[in-house]
């Protein structure tokens, strides 16, 4: 376990396994062949800093959409802060800090623990006991002919719980079009088309 000292910050790995402390609760995330992921635990009062940002974030985006003409304005500010999120994650150099400066956030591990967070609290389907039932899909298609970094794999499974596919976009991207809204549409109920 290592502190930063900039920051109330903890990271914890091991070599053969990655641990995730989240919300009291160690997750064992196995990875083969992989050099181990620092994985950060955020106190609360970081995360409540991290939401307030967040807020702060999609108001900048919303700003210009509210003050547009039209009737119909609909934004989901998690959406697109977890999304861009997850850009964040797989840059690096000048376009990382640049999100980073968007985002109002340190670093990639704050975005990460703080997706980390979101994802299973706001995106819950609560329609079990009466509440709403929220659908978030989340995924990331990549041409065949990229290869994806395992330690990212493993940041896009464990803290976006999305899915990371490569595609054919080159020679097949009517059939990759199709794929990732049939896929949309068996994650939502049919909301999405």
């Amino acid at each position: 376990m290592h502190q930063n000292p900039k920051r109330n910050t903890q990271i914890v790995w091991e070599s053969s396994s990655t641990m995730l402390p989240i919300h009291h609760h160690n997750f064992v995330i196995k990875t083969l062949n992989t050099p181990p992921v620092p994985l950060p635990v955020i106190p609360r009062d970081l995360i409540v800093s991290a939401f307030q940002r967040e807020t702060d974030v999609a108001m900048r985006i919303a700003k210009p959409l509210f003050l547009s003409e039209g009737k119909d304005k609909n934004m989901a500010q998690q959406s697109i802060h977890i999304v861009l999120s997850l850009i964040a994650a797989g840059t690096n150099g000048p376009a990382r800090d640049q999100l980073l400066f968007f985002l109002m956030s340190n670093s990639t591990d704050e975005l990460n623990a703080l997706a980390a967070n979101v994802v299973p609290l706001i995106f819950a389907d609560g329609s079990d006991n009466g509440g709403p039932s929220l659908y978030f899909p989340n995924g990331l298609w990549v041409d065949e002919s990229l290869n994806i970094k395992p330690s990212f794999k493993v940041v896009v499974d464990v803290f976006y719980k999305a899915v990371a596919n490569k595609v054919n976009f080159k020679n097949k991207a009517e059939e990759v079009r199709i794929e990732v809204n049939s896929w949309a549409k068996e994650k939502t109920g049919g909301l999405i088309k």
